[in-house]
């Protein structure tokens, strides 16, 4: 098995994330770096496994070659579903996968829009519009604002559990620090203690 990944990315983050809480040893995983930065995720060797040229990408012992982050995983909760990082219930299933989209499309997303129109990391290859980077860095912060709202009544961001809504969450804020996008320390004190929290977990070092 082999996980392609450039580990500064967050989506790779993301998967390293659950597989550690479910318990690999990421230490035993061949982990090839892709680096985007220089383009080697558009060469036609690496297209072969992801035809849209994206990490992560797993590759499974026989050849096959799993893309994008939930797919892999879903694959990896498929094969052991403990501790149930999507859920054990229909209404667990249904509750997780709803917050972790809305993390996905309201959170990591503006947050990564911003990073490559304002910064402009990846001009060499797509059209950039700063004014588009900055909009998406203002609704980011719309969504800290309506998290910490939430966090106020329940210790996590699907409910009483852990999840993978949560290591979406807490992996989005943790790369916008790279266009210096930070929760404030007065407005957003329940998802600062929520960081907190979740950044204490073993798995969150990956």
């Amino acid at each position: 098995m082999k996980l392609y990944e450039f580990a500064r990315a967050p989506n790779p983050r993301r998967v390293r994330f659950f597989m550690a809480e479910k318990g690999i040893d990421l230490a035993t995983i061949e982990r090839p770096q892709i680096d985007i930065a220089a383009g080697e995720n558009l060469s036609e060797a690496f297209r072969q496994k992801n035809p849209m040229g994206g990490v992560p990408v797993l590759e499974l012992d026989d050849g096959t070659c799993i893309s994008e982050t939930m797919a892999i995983c879903r694959y990896f909760e498929a094969i052991d579903p403990t501790p149930a990082l999507l859920g054990s219930t229909a209404l667990e299933q249904a509750t997780i996968e709803m917050w972790n989209r809305r993390m996905e499309f309201n959170l990591l997303l503006p947050i990564a829009m911003a990073f490559r129109h304002t910064t402009g990391h990846f001009a060499d290859r797509e059209t950039v519009f700063p004014e588009y980077g900055k909009d998406s860095a203002e609704n980011a912060l719309k969504t800290l604002n309506f998290l910490d709202t939430h966090l106020a009544k329940q210790p996590f961001i699907a409910g009483k559990a852990f999840s993978v809504a949560d290591i979406t969450a807490v992996v989005s804020i943790d790369f916008a620090r790279i266009i210096k996008f930070r929760p404030d320390a007065e407005q957003h004190a329940n998802v600062l203690a929520w960081h907190t929290r979740i950044s204490e977990r073993a798995a969150a070092s990956v």
